[in-house]
C-alpha cells in the first residue's frame, strides 16, 4: 500500500467529530494566520520576466490581500490551504505560481500540473487565465477537459500534443486516467479550485478525487483554494497535504488602500453632464457605474454609446 492510499484510507474512515471535538482540534491544529494588507506590487515578487511582462499586459499592478500574502509561499512549493471571497484572485495565486515554477521540456511532454474544479465553466475559466499569463511563455501547453465533449477529443489531445497544464473536472479526468492513456507519474503540482465542492459537494465526486489523487507521485505540492472552507472540509484538506501554509483571509478587516472617495451633489439634471465631464476627465482603463434600476442602466448604456463611450 503506498502512502497516497494510505492518507485516502483515512478520508474513507473520516467521521464528523462532535461540535467541542472539533473546536478543540481546530485549536491545537492552527497552523495559519488571518492575513492583513501590505504595500506591495507584483515587481516585488522577483517573477520571471515573461510573467512580470503579461501581468502587467493584464493591467494588474498592485497584487490583493490574498495574492500578496499566498504568492510568495505557494511559489517555492509549499502546500497550500487558501481560503478568500470570490472576486479576490484566488485563482491568479496558483495559476502564477505554477507559471513561476513550471520548466517545460519540449522532448519529453508530460503533465506538471494538474487543476481539478467541479464545474465545466470554471475548468473553461481557468484555462483562460492561463492562457492569459503565458502569453509570453509558447513552451508551455495547456489543456482542458469536462464532460459535455466527445471523449474521443480529449484523448487524441492528450496522445498527440500532451499539455503541461491540464485542468479538468474529476469525471472525465479520471476517465481519461483509466482508458485514455493519461498519466500523471511526472506530476509536481495538484490543485484543487474550489475544494469545498470536490471534498463535500457528494460522495461520489469525493471518491473520484481520491482516485485521481491515488494515481499522482507521493512527492509533489498540494495546493487548495475556496472562497468557503469548513471545519471539517480544512480537515479533509489537511490529510491530502503535507505541513500546508494555511492562509484564511478575514473579509473583514479588509480595507482599500490608496482608494479616494468624492461626493458632489446635484441635481437631476446635472448628473448627466457631470458624469460625461468626470468620464472625459478621468484616465482609467474600466469604470463601473451603479445605478437604481434596470430602466435607468438601460438608458444610461444608450447615452454613453450616443457620447461614444463603450458602454455596455
Amino acid at each position: 500500500m503506498t502512502e497516497n492510499d494510505d492518507i485516502l484510507d483515512k478520508l474513507d474512515d473520516y467521521v464528523e467529530p462532535e461540535e467541542n471535538e472539533a473546536e478543540e482540534e481546530d485549536k491545537s491544529k492552527v497552523q495559519g494566520s488571518y492575513a492583513g494588507v501590505q504595500a506591495c506590487s507584483f515587481r516585488d515578487m522577483l517573477l520571471k520576466a515573461e510573467l512580470q511582462r503579461a501581468i502587467g499586459d493584464a493591467g494588474f499592478e498592485h497584487p490583493s490581500e490574498v495574492q500578496q500574502n499566498a504568492i510568495p509561499f505557494a511559489m517555492v512549493g509549499n502546500d497550500m490551504i487558501v481560503q478568500a471571497k470570490s472576486g479576490m484572485g484566488k485563482t491568479a495565486v496558483f495559476v502564477i505560481a505554477t507559471l513561476q515554477q513550471i520548466e517545460p521540456v519540449k522532448d519529453e511532454p508530460a503533465v506538471d500540473t494538474l487543476v481539478l474544479c467541479h464545474a465545466r465553466e470554471l475548468a473553461y475559466q481557468i484555462s483562460n487565465e492561463f492562457q492569459r499569463f503565458s502569453k509570453y511563455l509558447p513552451d508551455v501547453k495547456i489543456g482542458v477537459v469536462y464532460g459535455g465533449v466527445p471523449f474521443n477529443e480529449h484523448k487524441k489531445m492528450i496522445t498527440d500534443s500532451c499539455p503541461h497544464i491540464l485542468i479538468g473536472t474529476p469525471g472525465r479526468v479520471l476517465h481519461l486516467l483509466n482508458q485514455g492513456g493519461l498519466k500523471l507519474d511526472n506530476l509536481k503540482r495538484f490543485v484543487l479550485d474550489e475544494c469545498d465542492n470536490l471534498l463535500e459537494g457528494g460522495l461520489d465526486m469525493r471518491r473520484q478525487v481520491q482516485e485521481i489523487f491515488k494515481k499522482t507521485p507521493h512527492e509533489k505540492q498540494v495546493m487548495m483554494y475556496s472562497a468557503t472552507i469548513s471545519k471539517e472540509a480544512k480537515a479533509l484538506c489537511r490529510k491530502f497535504s503535507k505541513k500546508a501554509e494555511e492562509i484564511f483571509v478575514d473579509d473583514k478587516k479588509l480595507t482599500l488602500h490608496g482608494l479616494q472617495q468624492h461626493f458632489v451633489e446635484l441635481s437631476e439634471n446635472d448628473k448627466i453632464k457631470k458624469l460625461n465631464d468626470l468620464l472625459d476627465a478621468l484616465d482609467s482603463n474600466q469604470v463601473v457605474v451603479f445605478v437604481k434600476t434596470k430602466q435607468r442602466a438601460a438608458a444610461l448604456d444608450r447615452m454613453l454609446q450616443k457620447c461614444f463611450f463603450p458602454s455596455m
